[in-house]
């Protein structure tokens, strides 16, 4: 037996709009949207999908019946922006360009340093977020 790839599938508020998110501020390109709730997007060998966390229901149903009946579908609108992944990046040097290219996108995380950060496990690497939130961790090995 071989494993081959991971695949993170990221929640997100609205399908349409990640979708534009991915392909005009990230680079990626649309292989496949279902405007209904999910979509792959793709750039060179990396793929990601994206799952509509769309279930708004809950936060007008009272509080108390939280106890007896809990917010438990799995696709609540709270959770789309609090999923993470990290890709990995084939060249050094490459790292450095994608970087400069989200920057000039606006992707950049908040704190980001200004250049990627060398870390002490390894890897060069700076941080990205889609428009929910989602972290994206670019990195390459050194």
């Amino acid at each position: 037996m071989h494993l081959s790839q991971t695949v993170p599938a990221l929640p997100v508020r609205s399908i349409t709009n990640a979708v534009e998110c991915y392909v005009e501020r990230l680079g990626f390109t649309a292989g496949h949207v279902d405007p209904d709730g999910f979509a792959v997007v793709v750039r060179d060998d990396a793929e990601i999908h994206l799952w509509q966390s769309g279930d708004d229901g809950w936060p007008l149903r009272p509080t108390h019946e939280f106890v007896a009946d809990p917010v438990c579908t799995g696709a609540e609108t709270f959770l789309a922006g609090t999923a993470s992944c990290r890709i990995r990046v084939d060249e050094l040097a490459d790292v450095d360009l994608l970087h400069a290219e989200l920057a000039t996108a606006g992707a950049l995380h908040p704190t980001d340093a200004g250049a990627p950060v060398d870390t002490d496990y390894g890897t060069r690497e700076f941080a990205a977020l889609d428009d929910d939130g989602n972290l994206l961790t670019f990195f390459a090995r050194r």
